[in-house]
Parts: C-alpha cells; sequence; structure tokens
C-alpha cells in the first residue's frame, strides 16, 4: 500500500460498521479524518477524543445546513478536503405494502438525499481546487429486487444510479467517483440497530423469516472489512479509479447474474421494443 500522508478524508457514520473500520486504518496510516456521527462522543468512545489527526463531528445528515457547516469546520481545521466517503445508512426491512410512507420516507432522507447534500456541498470546494473524490456507498442489494427488502433495493439502486450521472458530471474538474458495492460483510450492521423493520406488520408477507434469518447470519457473513477499507485506501491512490467497486464473492456473483438476465430478458423482447417504432 502506497504512502497517502497528507489527505484529508470525510467520512459519513464513522462511529461504526465500515466507516469505523476505514476511519482507523486511515488515522493509522497518519492521515486526517473528519468523521461524522448522530453523536461525535460514539466516535470518540471509539477511537479517541484527543487523536491529534480526528476531527469527530456531530452531523445530522439529513439537514443540509448541518452538513454544509461541518465541511466548513472541516475546511476550517484541515484546511482542505481530498476525499470524501458517503457511508451512513440504514436497512428498512418490510414488503412494500406493510412499509409506510413516512418510513419510507426516512429510509430515502438518510439513504439518499444525505448523500446528495454531502455531494452537493463538498462540490464547490473540489470544484475550485480542481480534484477530489466521492466514495459513495451502495450494496449488492442495488442489484435487482427482493421481496420484503424492496425500500433498500430502491435506495442502493439510486445510489448507484445518480452516482453514475455525478460521474460524468464531475468528470471536467478532476474529481472522481467511485461507487461501493458491498455484500454481506462481517461488520455490525446486522447487530446494532442498522436494520429495522417496517411496522405495519400483515402475517401474508414472509417478513419475519427474512429477519429470522438475518439475524441468524449475524457474524457469519464472508466479507472481512478491513479488508474491504484496504481496498478503499488503494482505490483512492488512482489516477483513473473504477467507478463500479463490486466488493465481495456474493455481490459479485449477484450483479453478474443481474445483469445476465437483463440482457437475456433484452433479448427476449426485442422484436417488441422495435415494433413500437415508426417504419
Amino acid at each position: 500500500m502506497s504512502d497517502l500522508k497528507g489527505k484529508v478524508w470525510f467520512i459519513t457514520g464513522a462511529s461504526r460498521g465500515f466507516g469505523l473500520t476505514l476511519t482507523r486504518l486511515l488515522l493509522a496510516t497518519g492521515q486526517r479524518v473528519a468523521a461524522t456521527s448522530r453523536n461525535k462522543k460514539n466516535i470518540e468512545d471509539q477511537i479517541g477524543a484527543d487523536h491529534p489527526w480526528l476531527l469527530p463531528l456531530t452531523v445530522d445528515l439529513t439537514d443540509e445546513n448541518a452538513v454544509r457547516n461541518a465541511i466548513a469546520k472541516t475546511l476550517q481545521h484541515f484546511g482542505t478536503i481530498d476525499v470524501v466517503v458517503n457511508n451512513a445508512g440504514y436497512m428498512l426491512l418490510g414488503s412494500l405494502e406493510e412499509v409506510s410512507a413516512s418510513e419510507f420516507s426516512r429510509s430515502m432522507n438518510l439513504n439518499v438525499f444525505a448523500f446528495l447534500n454531502v455531494v452537493r456541498n463538498i462540490m464547490p470546494h473540489f470544484r475550485r481546487q480542481q480534484h477530489g473524490h466521492i466514495f459513495n456507498y451502495a450494496s449488492s442489494a442495488g442489484y435487482g429486487g427482493d421481496a420484503c427488502a424492496g425500500s433498500y433495493n430502491a435506495v442502493k439502486a439510486a445510489i448507484i444510479g445518480f452516482s453514475e450521472a455525478l460521474a460524468k458530471e464531475v468528470k471536467p474538474f478532476n474529481v472522481k467517483v467511485t461507487i461501493v458495492s458491498p455484500g454481506l460483510f462481517r461488520t455490525s450492521f446486522l447487530a446494532d440497530g442498522s436494520f429495522i423493520v417496517a411496522e405495519g406488520k400483515i402475517d401474508a408477507y414472509p417478513t419475519k423469516q427474512l429477519v429470522d434469518a438475518m439475524n441468524q447470519f449475524n457474524g457469519k457473513q464472508p466479507g472481512n472489512p478491513e479488508k474491504l477499507a484496504a481496498v478503499i485506501l488503494d482505490i483512492a491512490e488512482m489516477q483513473q479509479p473504477p467507478l463500479h467497486l463490486v466488493m465481495g464473492r456474493d455481490s459479485f456473483s449477484r450483479a453478474i447474474t443481474y445483469y445476465q438476465t437483463q440482457l437475456s430478458e433484452l433479448e427476449k423482447g426485442k422484436h417488441r421494443s422495435f415494433s413500437t417504432d415508426f417504419e
């Protein structure tokens, strides 16, 4: 791994999971990190309040003014920001009939709109300095739908879609975008409230079976989060980093199956697609 000292990273959701693992690795390599959480004490408890290269920040990512202020504090404290990692989020389980409008809206606010709040407010700085790198965490769940997890599929597919557009928009400013789509990694995601279940339960749907399966899988996920953090470091060094970073054998298999299925379906329906054109 090459030396990345001197870079400043802005990481959301840094008090646990992927965000915490990456923050620890960055600090261990001598880099500077602005780490956000809903309560910065959660970060300080994990890493220490007096680390010289750490700026812990309490930020409500769904509040654009709070995001703008956090970025301003980081720039004032460190002088610049080089890399942004949009990682914060949670999974909402339940059939689309069970998930209420307010539950779906809250999920969209943190899992999608919060990412956009960060993007909108970091881009003026990145444009001025003519470089930067944005890592947006999606998920293997962004490739296809799952019964009783449709709201999570929706937010992760949205991240993939807008990040693809973002990469084209910011390329003239020498700003890079990488979409990180992990499969199942052995973080605290399944254990500490990072997934919730819709309140309006309907027995006709197998939501409970899915929740039980998730709980049973906790601690047995095949992915190593420390290895993923090391890959993020390597990608951040590249002059031409990949747009898509599909991480884990399970995620890779899901993405390949999804695209192969889509291509097959398109070929089957090609005659109908073509039939609607003017002759």
